[in-house]
């Protein structure tokens, strides 16, 4: 299945909408199953993950907020992709 890094930011929370597919949600100790116009709030500091499990595409709608909404505030804790800094 595609997903993205294990990671939480300093600065920002995030809000997902799933608007198409299904979509596997780690949000802090808590493994979600959401589905079409379902959601979940991620706060600032929160362990998270967004994974697809199955084959139909998957859409979000991501709302970010907080002081600071910058890509450099992403602590990658687990990445299939070798971006963990060391």
């Amino acid at each position: 299945k595609a997903s993205l890094s294990l990671q939480k930011h300093h600065h920002r929370a995030e809000h997902w909408i799933v608007v198409k597919g299904a979509a596997e949600i780690t949000n802090g100790s808590k493994t979600l199953l959401l589905s079409e116009n379902q959601s979940t709030y991620i706060p600032i500091g929160e362990t998270h993950r967004l994974a697809n499990p199955g084959t139909i595409p998957l859409e979000i709608i991501e709302v970010q907020s907080g002081g600071y909404l910058g890509e450099d505030d992403i602590v990658r804790l687990e990445d299939s992709y070798g971006r963990i800094e060391k």
